[in-house]
């Protein structure tokens, strides 16, 4: 299984952009899908995460509002829509999968390379 994060690219703050993260195996109804970013020079961070099966959907208090998760699963992708984005989301977007809701990225799995988000002011 790969999960591979692609749809990233340079905007304006205020703008939004749609980044996708499409999986190459099986997602099972059990697992969750999570999205993370990293800035540079400091630790990769919780964005949000969706469960596969009840398409229920969590999201950091720094983007609740104004990120929204979704999935498509006959594409086997999840999609994170990012609206009023600010400077401070300027970061590399991963999505990973786990077995269960969890904040940190060591309980995720399957990386891809990221996709890079970058938001002027």
């Amino acid at each position: 299984v790969q999960l591979q994060a692609s749809g990233g690219g340079l905007v304006q703050a205020g703008d939004s952009l749609r980044v996708s993260c499409a999986a190459s195996g099986r997602i099972y109804s059990s697992h969750v899908v999570a999205w993370f970013r990293q800035a540079p020079g400091k630790e990769r961070e919780f964005v949000g995460a969706i469960r596969w099966g009840t398409g229920r959907t969590y999201l950091a208090d720094s983007v609740k509002g104004r990120f929204i998760i979704s999935k498509d699963g006959a594409k086997n992708t999840v999609y994170l829509q990012m609206n009023s984005l600010k400077s401070e989301d300027t970061a590399v977007y991963y999505c990973g999968r786990g077995n269960g809701l969890e904040y940190a990225p060591a309980h995720y799995s399957y990386w891809g390379q990221g996709t890079l988000v970058t938001v002027s002011s």
